[in-house]
C-alpha cells in the first residue's frame, strides 16, 4: 500500500493511502503468522475497532503481524518463543471517505492516537512461561515524536510495537 503524506502541520497529518502499486496479499487478512521464535495472531480480526468502526480494508493486518514477528525475532533468544495475540487495534487517525479520495483517505490528528491491545507469553525452551501479560499500548504524544518508519502507513503502530518490545521483550530488559 502506497502512502503519500499531503500535510503535516500544527498537529495534523493528512495521509492518502493509494492502491496504486499495492499488491494484494494471497494470505487471509489477520491470519496467524508463525516463525520458530514468534507467533502472532488476532483474537477476532473482523471485530477490531479499526475494522468494525471504520469499515476499513484489512490487508494491513498482515503487514503488522509480519512486522511484530520480524522485530521480535531479534529480541527472542534461541529456544524461547513469543506468543502474541492482538485483541484490538485502532490505527492513528480515522478514515474520512467524504473527503476527496474516497474510502482510502485517512486523516491523522493528535486527537486520534494509535491504540493496540494485546496479550503475550514468553515461553522457555522447556515450555515454562517466563513472562506473560496484557498490554494496552497508547501514545498520546505520538505526533510529537520522531518516526523511525517515516511514511510507512503503519508508522505510528510500529512505533507502539517498538516501545513495547523494548520495555517487555528485549533481552537487556529482562
Amino acid at each position: 500500500m502506497k502512502t503519500i503524506v499531503l500535510l503535516r502541520s500544527a498537529g495534523m497529518a493528512l495521509l492518502l493511502l493509494g492502491a496504486a502499486g499495492a499488491a494484494c496479499s494471497a494470505v487471509t487478512p489477520g491470519a496467524p503468522v508463525s516463525t520458530d521464535k514468534v507467533e502472532v495472531s488476532y483474537r477476532n480480526p473482523e471485530a477490531l475497532t479499526e475494522v468494525s468502526r471504520f469499515n476499513t480494508r484489512t490487508d494491513w493486518l498482515n503487514d503488522l503481524s509480519r512486522y511484530i514477528a520480524r522485530r521480535a525475532a531479534g529480541s527472542v533468544p534461541d529456544g524461547e518463543r513469543l506468543l502474541v495475540t492482538i485483541t484490538d487495534v485502532q490505527r492513528a487517525g480515522q478514515v474520512e471517505p467524504w473527503r476527496r479520495g474516497g474510502s482510502d483517505l485517512r486523516v491523522v490528528r493528535d486527537t486520534t492516537p494509535p491504540r493496540i491491545d494485546l496479550s503475550f507469553q514468553l515461553v522457555a525452551a522447556n515450555g515454562a512461561v517466563m513472562t506473560e501479560g496484557t498490554r494496552r499500548l497508547r501514545d498520546m504524544a505520538f505526533m510529537s515524536r520522531s518516526l523511525r518508519h517515516g511514511s510507512d502507513p503503519l508508522a505510528y503502530e510500529k512505533k507502539l510495537i517498538d516501545d513495547w518490545m523494548r520495555k517487555d521483550i528485549d533481552p537487556a530488559r529482562r
